[in-house]
């Protein structure tokens, strides 16, 4: 074999290696770039001038957080995604395992994958899809779909359609007919844009016998045993429902779409919100974030806002920008970015959570353990020594650690008895963790009582 053919063959067996070595052999490309890529994050992070104030909070968190991606690093990654496939880890939306999947929340919709509808907020509600019916001489025009829901079980029977089983499409506009019932389709319309035209497309359909119910405003079609894939299949598909959390509130008709994280307006971006519990003064619906885990503190609080304050461009190369502390107006008063928020407060929601899981046994003229969560006075009776663990109160404001009703509810080996809430039914019981998230922030931020 010829020198030549060798090196033919060597450069044909490594494949990808086709640099100088097997130059010379036909018809093999240089591998050479004959242009200058431009890569994320190429560019030279701006530049700002640090704060040069005395104020505590604002040191530490310009200490710890210079840029975006150390946030990301020391505070995102910690709280809300340590595990692969739980939380915001590859399982929830969004996902924030990475710096791009952070950066790519800045301008997002929020709420896309509620889970439950009681979790959504109407300012994350987007237009509904929409329905038309034809069948048995009745022909509809489109009409936005409020929510669907599927009930399972036997058609027939003394319970009113509105109540009974089948699928259940609420509209927001009443059907255009005096008919109680159809034999016939609901065809199921998405509007998107593609090349700068609008286009409308049936994405899906059933054919059943229809019931127009509660004024033209709730169709229920009867679902057989055979057709029960098939509505599963439907719900699948994920059909976009305008009054998603089912309040009567058609979010997108009322505000601009709320984001994930605005830049420039913290105050109004969705991931603070579920953190704080509030977006503009009204109540966001849903667990407090982080869900069992440590709730942010002060100095990470503010170099979250100062990040989403400032943030420029919508990719990850902005996170290596340092953060400006200096003319960040949330610096002026940092303190007031604790998670109490509006709302974790005793009065506010903690009193709720004790007196609903707990107020059972520990109420009336004996309560369990001499402990009464109900009557009057009781937040100054959560301030005193446990009769069970005398070394601890049952409540020690800024310690959750030390405080034994939070303790117990944890079900922390330390503590002796049952956990609580007890169920005596199961023998277990538990608060949710969300309810157990808000009471650890109440404690945390001072168990403070109202604002």
């Amino acid at each position: 074999m010829s020198t030549s053919a060798v090196r033919s063959k060597a450069c044909y067996l490594a494949l990808g290696l086709v640099g100088v070595a097997c130059r010379g052999g036909a018809n093999y490309p240089s591998g050479e770039l004959e242009f200058d890529p431009t890569r994320p994050g190429a560019d030279e992070p701006r530049e700002v001038a640090p704060y040069d104030g005395d104020d505590e909070i604002v040191l530490e968190a310009q200490a710890h957080f210079r840029t975006g991606l150390e946030f990301h690093t020391e505070v995102i990654w910690r709280t809300c995604t340590p595990f692969d496939g739980v939380c915001h880890n590859s399982k929830e939306y969004p996902d924030l395992r990475t710096p791009a999947s952070f950066a790519a929340t800045f301008g997002a919709p929020c709420n896309v994958q509620p889970g439950d509808f009681t979790s959504v907020y109407d300012g994350c509600e987007r237009p509904g899809d929409r329905v038309h019916f034809d069948g048995g001489g009745l022909e509809s025009a489109d009409i936005e779909i409020a929510y669907v829901e599927y009930r399972p079980g036997e058609s027939g029977g003394d319970t009113a359609p509105a109540d009974g089983p089948g699928l259940h499409i609420h509209l927001a506009h009443p059907v255009a007919t005096d008919r109680d019932e159809f034999w016939g389709s609901a065809n199921f319309v998405r509007r998107f844009v593609a090349d700068g035209d609008v286009h409308d497309t049936v994405f899906e359909s059933f054919r059943s016998t229809w019931r127009i119910v509660d004024d033209g405003r709730h169709v229920v079609a009867e679902v057989a045993e055979y057709q029960v894939d098939r509505v599963q299949a439907l719900l699948e598909v994920g059909i976009v429902e305008g009054d998603a959390n089912r309040n009567g509130v058609f979010g997108a008709r009322e505000t601009d779409p709320v984001s994930l994280l605005e830049p420039g307006a913290p105050e109004h971006s969705y991931l603070i919100a579920r953190m704080r519990g509030e977006l503009d003064g009204h109540d966001v619906p849903g667990s407090r974030m982080p869900l069992a885990n440590q709730p942010f503190t002060v100095p990470e609080m503010l170099a979250f806002f100062c990040l989403v304050e400032g943030f420029e461009g919508l990719s990850s190369a902005a996170l290596a920008d340092p953060i400006d502390y200096r003319n960040c107006s949330y610096a002026d008063d940092p303190e007031s970015l604790n998670l109490l928020g509006d709302g974790v407060t005793w009065e506010k929601r903690i009193r709720k959570i004790f007196e609903f899981n707990c107020g059972g046994c520990h109420s009336g003229a004996q309560p369990q353990a001499g402990l009464d969560l109900v009557s009057e006075g009781v937040y100054e009776r959560l301030f005193v020594a446990s009769q069970q663990s005398p070394e601890l109160q049952l409540i020690e404001p800024g310690d959750a650690e030390a405080s034994y009703l939070y303790l117990k509810l944890i079900n922390d080996p330390a503590i002796t008895g049952n956990p609580m809430p007890f169920n005596p039914l199961t023998g277990d019981g538990r608060l949710t963790e969300g309810e157990l998230g808000d009471v650890l922030t109440w404690i945390e931020n001072g168990a403070i009582e109202d604002e």
